[in-house]
């Protein structure tokens, strides 16, 4: 069978910035403790830089809908380098005019003055990695703020003047009780932002809680913590549309949704990933950057920092669009299928029949929406478009 693609997905920019003060015994992501791995902002900069330049052949002059800057602890380095590396952007690639641009902050490695500096870049939207604003849930967590330093980086980052900004918050943490999980939300909708994503801790391999695990809430606990928070924060005017985002006036996540419905994305930066589509050779690659940061830098200076690229076979496609798609609370377009994965929707016709059977999917005639069973138990949908 022949993918057959019409128009180019929409397009998006992650940067990853890798370093971090202290890495959290929960995380799983490419971060790397400034103490154990030498902190080189300018030479990293100048390889995200070159980096983007290799990227160009690849997207010519697609336009660039979301610039997403995570980490890591982003907020680590100056303004002036970002200043650099965003102007490169501007540059070289084609920008919308309205393009969202996030930067993800840590509440322990934030200062007044340089929120202000980030903002006046052309930076317009914050998100905050807040957690808890319990103390002995962040010391459990291995956060290095507390509850006040996180109010604290919240008024910087509205007196910095960003309108839009969003709350990192987990629940099911160690010893935490349903009210607890709710006080944590009470506090976040307390500050007015225009989004919370609301997240459960789960264990992951490869990282200190998997070598030793806390002792968590029950799952039913877990399972009634998720539905009062969603219940209390719909009360509060954020309307849920995806299993863990929440948003007040519509201001969703640009860059989180195209994943979801399967856009593209180019990755630089050390151990960062990318999404694009060929649509004369009618493929889909995704590719990895070298996940070490100095070696990162080394391997750019060459043009070779992907160390891994893979073309999408026929048969692995539609669950890699289910996986982001399905967590979509109002589902998506039946005619997204093919517009993103160049294939008939005839081809998981016996998939999507078999999960409208088991009460986990509503297939109407223009939309594919999971049901609330569906969104319960998200794995045993997935598990269906397996092959």
């Amino acid at each position: 069978m022949t993918q057959i693609f019409h128009e180019n997905p929409p397009l998006s920019l992650y940067i990853h910035l890798p370093w971090c003060i202290k890495k959290c015994p929960y995380c799983d992501f490419n971060s790397h403790e400034i103490l154990t791995s030498a902190f080189r902002e300018e030479l990293y900069v100048n390889a995200l830089i070159d980096d983007l330049n290799l990227e160009l052949d690849r997207i010519r002059d697609r336009r660039i809908i979301s610039i997403f800057i995570g980490g890591g602890t982003p907020s680590l380095f100056s303004p002036e380098s970002l200043d650099r590396l965003l102007n490169s952007a501007r540059t070289q690639l084609n920008l919308g005019s309205d393009i969202e641009v996030t930067i993800e902050a840590n509440p322990g490695a934030i200062e007044a003055e340089k929120f202000r500096e980030y903002r006046a870049l052309g930076i317009n939207r914050l998100s905050l990695g807040i957690q808890s604003f319990d103390n002995q849930s962040l010391t459990s967590l291995g956060r290095i703020h507390n509850s006040s330093e996180a109010k604290r980086a919240i008024e910087f980052g509205k007196e910095a003047g960003f309108k839009n900004f969003n709350l990192d918050l987990m629940f099911g943490l160690p010893n935490q009780s349903i009210d607890d999980a709710l006080s944590d939300l009470k506090q976040a909708v307390d500050q007015l932002p225009t989004h919370v994503s609301w997240y459960q801790l789960t264990i992951e391999p490869n990282t200190v809680f998997a070598s030793k695990p806390p002792k968590l809430p029950r799952e039913d606990r877990i399972w009634t913590m998720q539905e009062k928070g969603a219940k209390f924060l719909k009360e509060n005017n954020f309307q849920q549309y995806e299993i863990s985002s929440f948003t007040r006036e519509n201001h969703i996540s640009i860059h989180n949704m195209n994943y979801w419905q399967f856009g593209d994305y180019i990755g630089i930066g050390a151990g960062s990933h990318g999404k694009i589509t060929n649509i004369s050779s009618g493929r889909i690659e995704r590719y990895v950057r070298h996940k070490i940061p100095e070696r990162y830098i080394e391997l750019v200076g060459c043009k070779n920092a992907i160390t891994e690229k893979k073309v999408l076979e026929i048969n692995e496609i539609p669950l890699e669009f289910m996986m982001n798609a399905l967590r979509l609370t109002k589902g998506i377009p039946t005619n997204l299928f093919l517009e993103r994965t160049g294939l008939p929707i005839e081809l998981i016709k016996e998939e999507l029949l078999l999960a409208e059977d088991g009460d986990l999917l509503n297939h109407y005639k223009n939309k594919i929406k999971p049901s609330f069973r569906g969104q319960r138990y998200l794995n045993d949908l997935l598990q269906i478009f397996m092959k």
